[in-house]
């Protein structure tokens, strides 16, 4: 238990500062949840592994580095789509907005009176 709470810590703090701690922001917490338990799990059952085996480099071990490389790609691949979806724009100015102007002629409004 304590490796996984180390393993824990140890990858959100990796991924914050490879990715950015900006973009880490921008993305929803169910996938840094997802990916981050994942790359734990995977991470304490490669070193159980590798501990119980008579050799350390074993197909339990190899398949547990494979999915450690897989959701490190998913890692990647989330860090880069939030990249891509940041709003760039922030100088202070409403680019979506336009001004509009609405003219109300007199008598053209119904009196609740």
């Amino acid at each position: 238990m304590a490796e996984f709470l180390l393993a824990i810590l140890a990858i959100l703090e990796l991924w914050s500062q490879v990715g950015g701690q900006g973009h880490l922001d921008l993305m929803p917490w169910y996938t840094k949840f997802v990916l981050a338990v994942g790359m734990a799990v995977v991470t304490v059952a490669g070193t159980v592994s590798a501990v119980s085996h008579e050799r350390a480099w074993n197909a339990k071990t190899i398949a547990c580095l494979c999915l450690a490389l897989m959701l490190a790609g998913g890692m990647a691949a989330a860090t880069y789509y939030s990249h891509l979806h940041e709003n760039d724009e922030d100088n202070g100015e409403d680019v979506g907005m336009t001004n509009s102007r609405v003219i109300v002629r007199p008598g053209s409004l119904s009196s609740p009176l």
